[in-house]
């Protein structure tokens, strides 16, 4: 049996991209989903596609707000959904941004438009390790942060929520096997900001939770940059995937390499004995081209079509050098 999977990193909605969703939809409410259209293909052409949706949505009637404290439109779930996404990692710093109304809203938006996700929770039991099938495959798709920006659980509501510890990340592996999960995925989000080196601390945990096989593929985000991906006891561990969609870099702090990222792909295999084999990653580079309706480009994709404008072209060239220089040896080939 066999199940395609793909990923991408953060879906980080600052607010001129409100500005864009609200042109896109013509001044009546918004529309996100021509930013990530031109990726619905290669989502569309796999089994499962998995985003990480950094920004909770805003509470039902309260104002919208961006950094440093997010609550976006539900309209943002939906552009996801139409862009061919079926699922998202929710843990991250930004998950108690709006409270435990925020929480709430966006498993309530993402339920409505069709999307599982896994890193929040309504209710104890759905905080507990879930497992849903694919394709004839049982999978369990587990999602953690680092930390919360500074704010707290409510006391005896931590579970709306995981952070990353190996004890735990090892301990929801064996839940889900326990039920019946053949396939663990598990989404960190992890590293330094705009820094493309993984910290002592992210191979610290890689290193723990493939020690023993409970996770079969480690998806990494939260850097705003594109991070390596290697093997680390067997299992392949994809650092980061870079921001899929944002406003960066709009600081002089942020690289360039902020508008940098790639949809991570590969196949999943079971045998005859259940032994799982996760294919190699193949990198399919993007870039956010802001001046142009912050639309995601596939790179090698924009670069192929004659019709690309020179200075798009050049900013793609440029994009896809900074991503060979972290990604070279999984970049897909291209005819």
């Amino acid at each position: 049996r066999q199940v395609t999977m793909a990923f991408t990193g953060d879906t980080l909605t600052h607010s001129p991209l409100w500005a864009q969703a609200q042109r896109n939809a013509g001044g009546n409410g918004y529309d996100y989903t021509p930013m990530q259209a031109r990726l619905t293909p290669l989502l569309e052409s796999v089994d499962l596609a998995v985003c990480h949706l950094e920004t909770p949505i805003a509470p039902d009637g309260e104002e919208f707000s961006t950094a440093p404290a997010y609550g976006v439109q539900p309209e943002v779930v939906a552009g996801l959904a139409a862009n061919g996404y079926d699922r998202c990692s929710t843990a991250s710093n930004h998950t108690f941004d709006r409270g435990i109304a925020g929480i709430d809203r966006t498993v309530n938006v993402l339920a409505y438009n069709g999307l599982g996700q896994s890193g929040m929770a309504r209710t104890p039991q759905e905080s507990s390790p879930q497992v849903f099938e694919v394709s004839g495959v049982k999978i369990s798709h587990l999602s953690y942060t680092f930390g919360y920006n500074g704010n707290i659980p409510p006391p005896g509501q931590e579970w709306r929520s995981t952070l990353i510890d190996p004890a735990r990340i090892i301990g929801d592996a064996v839940t889900a096997r326990s039920r019946n999960a053949e396939v663990v995925v598990a989404s960190l989000h992890w590293g330094d900001e705009g820094v493309a080196a993984p910290t002592d601390a992210q191979r610290s945990v890689a290193e723990a939770i493939t020690a023993d096989g409970a996770i079969d593929l480690v998806v990494g985000h939260h850097a705003h940059v594109l991070q390596p991906t290697e093997k680390v006891n067997g299992t392949w561990v994809m650092f980061g995937l870079g921001n899929i969609i944002s406003n960066l870099p709009d600081h002089p702090r942020w690289p360039a390499a902020a508008q940098d990222a790639a949809v991570a792909t590969t196949t999943v295999t079971i045998d005859r004995a259940g032994k799982v084999r996760v294919a190699r990653p193949v990198m399919h580079p993007t870039w956010v081209d802001r001046d142009h309706g912050w639309v995601v480009r596939v790179v090698q994709a924009d670069l192929a079509d004659p019709s690309t404008p020179p200075d798009i072209r050049e900013q793609l060239r440029l994009s896809l050098d900074r991503t060979r220089m972290v990604l070279d040896p999984f970049i897909a080939k291209t005819p």
